[in-house]
């Protein structure tokens, strides 16, 4: 028997799914061990053979592929633990990096401080090299300058270097010798031209990026040859993956040149896993939202499309890649309560992570979370969590509650809690907005995907408030993202700037470059073992109206851009702008390009999750008695049926209230809806009202 491993290292659980070649699925998850991710993810490699009973040695040598989601890349930048990095720079422009676009972000906050920029002043070092716009050559680059700062920063002891020059972007030779001088003088340092990883306009956002890729350049390299060192010293043989921003996967080897291009890592499956989920019901649109231990994800699937976006930050630090439109916000299981000085209770985004954890872990967290008020209503078994691994202090929990916020908010432990629990439902509502209203969609129009493990205790009050009338939580929704990873395509991006007004394109050279981009990324492809019959391009361009400064990415056919039939690229542009700003100007205004992109895409062999649903039991056989907990349409606790969502269920209908237990999940189903099973063992709850008569498949 063969296997397929996902692996997602989240700020407090690593998730595993594993997937036979006669396709069953095991669903693991174990803590993180931050200070060292690796280290978590061999340890649930071991207890993934315990679990199947499979001797270690021979379980390695049944492992096919291993596609990996990492936070390093993300955590370095967080928590600003990178490397010693310098930029080398055109003379003139030295402080780009920190003046930013010179835009105040919180216009109105007069104690508002610009983000510490990753290189300090004294490692930001210049060249009096410079090049047009147009390409042309101004000031040649003097190679020997560059040798003088060669000295300095080996007496700083730098560890990596970025490069950027002035309009590289039209002509590159400057930073190609530049590069090619510093690897041969300083062959110990991480080096990271722009034009090798974001050839486009914009210095400011080429600039960041580049300085971004330096900095967690040696930690995400650092990272990987541990992993792949650990996993050599086990006789690991298989192909193992490393899941990117673009929701895409790639080979260690280019991550370890471009580390960029992970920091949205994990986050980025869950799309994919969406878009497989929601084409098992029939619908090719859906938002996924994945609720963990740190934090709240959504993101947005429309007509089978990953929305994706170039206007990425990560702690303030703007990084241009293609990445997929994900809003993470600080909501999660540890998101701690706290009472402002006006006396008002918040949630969030302080998170009490893996270590300590909330108080209910018992591993010294004193500060109440999600968790604890999650327990205090009954949505928790505090002797099965993660089924039974984990045992639940509930006295200690009421105990430090009570201290921290119930005396001090005047309020009785149950109504604190509900109160924690309201808030938070508000808080990730509000992240469904930003990645679907304020982008011009209806949420209500899209089916709901709820994942993470504690996801489905709220998903109710988030769609009530949000007037969705159904939301969907897999079978695999606690490792949401692991399960997306197996799912995913190797993908890479290409972009060249293309500033042209419509009318002034010149076809030779659109379709030069577009060729020139799609056997870039066919050669990848191949050299990752992709045939060609499985590899597809998607063209995309930049547009904008004559004199706007924010473009629109419209992904366009290639036959449009082999047959130059701009026309029909016009009039898509036409309608996407009006559906994204409420307006478009058809009549007398110049459609200008800015950049051309380009998205090979090779495909891969897609695992399937089966269900146990054979022999379905009955509703009665699944039930395990009944507790109190706290139902938010009446605010009071009730005794609510308890049922176990492990067993084959396929078919049944759970009505609410109730509570359904899974090892590493539980969905509260409050008296408003009711819960069907379908046959691939997802739980679907409907709104009784909006479904009178049940929810039909």
């Amino acid at each position: 028997m063969k296997f397929n491993l996902g692996i997602d290292v989240g700020g407090t659980f690593t998730d595993f799914i594993l997937i036979s070649s006669t396709g069953g699925t095991t669903v693991y998850k174990t803590l993180s061990t931050p200070e060292d991710p690796s280290i978590g993810v061999m340890a649930g490699i071991g207890d993934l053979a315990e679990i199947l009973k499979i001797n270690y040695n021979e379980f390695i040598s049944s492992i096919e592929t291993i596609v990996h989601g990492t936070t390093v890349a993300t955590n370095a930048l967080l928590t600003l633990k990178g490397s010693k990095t310098a930029l080398i720079t055109t003379k003139g422009v030295r402080d780009a990096l920190e003046m930013r676009r010179g835009i105040r972000e919180e216009q109105y906050n007069n104690h508002y401080r610009n983000v510490k920029p990753l290189v300090p002043r004294y490692l930001r070092c210049v060249v009096d090299e410079r090049i047009d716009a147009e390409g042309e050559i101004i000031t040649e680059f003097d190679e020997t300058e560059l040798e003088a700062i060669v000295d300095f920063l080996r007496k700083e002891q730098v560890e990596a270097i970025a490069i950027c020059f002035m309009n590289a972007f039209a002509n590159n030779t400057h930073e190609k010798a530049a590069a090619a001088c510093l690897r041969k003088h300083l062959p110990e340092c991480f080096i990271t031209a722009s034009t090798e990883l974001l050839p486009s306009i914009r210095f400011y956002e080429r600039v960041s990026t580049t300085a971004v890729n330096a900095y967690i350049g040696p930690v995400v390299t650092n990272y990987l040859n541990n992993l792949t060192s650990k996993l050599d010293s086990i006789n690991f043989n298989g192909t193992l993956l490393i899941m990117q921003s673009n929701g895409g996967v790639v080979t260690p080897d280019i991550v370890k040149n471009s580390p960029a291009v992970t920091v949205l890592s994990g986050p980025a499956a869950a799309p994919t896993a969406g878009t497989y989920y929601s084409n098992l019901l029939g619908f090719d649109s859906c938002i996924t939202v994945d609720m963990g231990g740190t934090s709240f994800d959504a993101s947005i699937v429309v007509d089978n499309q990953c929305l994706t976006s170039i206007d990425g930050e990560i702690n303030r630090y703007k990084v241009s890649l293609p990445s997929l439109d994900i809003v993470t916000i600080g909501a999660g299981g540890g998101s701690i309560g706290c009472i402002d000085n006006g006396g008002l209770l918040h949630m969030g985004p302080q998170s009490a992570g893996a270590a300590p954890g909330p108080i209910c872990y018992d591993k010294g967290g004193k500060l109440p979370a999600c968790t604890d008020a999650n327990l205090i209503l009954g949505y928790l078994n505090p002797d099965f969590f993660a089924g039974g691994k984990i045992k639940l202090n509930s006295e200690k929990t009421r105990e430090l509650m009570k201290s921290e916020l119930s005396d001090k908010l005047g309020l009785s432990l149950v109504d604190t809690a509900a109160g924690m629990y309201r808030i938070i439902n508000t808080n990730m509502a509000q992240g469904v907005r930003q990645v679907s209203i304020e982008k011009g969609h209806d949420p209500r129009e899209f089916l709901f995907i709820v994942a993470g493990g504690a996801g489905a205790i709220h998903a109710g009050e988030i769609c009530r408030e949000l007037e969705i009338q159904m939301f969907v939580v897999p079978n695999v929704a606690s490792i949401f993202c692991a399960a997306g990873m197996l799912l995913g395509d190797l993908k890479h991006d290409y972009v060249y700037s293309f500033l042209y007004s419509f009318d002034k394109i010149d076809r030779n050279q659109l379709l030069s470059l577009y060729n020139k981009m799609r056997s870039e990324g066919t050669n990848t492809l191949h050299k990752e073992g992709v045939s060609q019959e499985d590899i597809e391009y998607y063209p995309i361009m930049d547009l904008r109206y004559s004199g706007q400064y924010h473009e629109v990415q419209l992904p366009v056919r290639w036959q449009d851009i082999e047959e130059f039939n701009l026309l029909n690229i016009e009039n898509i542009f036409h309608q996407e702008h009006n559906r994204l700003f409420g307006y478009s100007l058809e009549e007398g205004t110049e459609i200008e390009v800015i950049n051309i992109r380009l998205r090979a895409i090779g495909k891969t062999e897609k695992p399937e999750f089966k269900s146990d649903s054979a022999g379905s039991v009955d509703i009665e056989a699944a039930a395990k008695g009944n507790r109190q907990v706290y139902l938010p349409e009446i605010n009071q606790m009730r005794e609510v049926a308890v049922f176990d969502g492990d067993m084959p269920l396929s078919g049944k209908v759970i009505k609410g209230p109730a509570i359904i237990e899974k090892v590493n999940t539980s969905i509260f189903v409050s008296q408003s809806y009711s819960c069907l099973v379908d046959e691939f063992g997802s739980f679907i709850v409907y709104d009784n009202e909006a479904y009178p008569d049940g929810y039909e498949l």
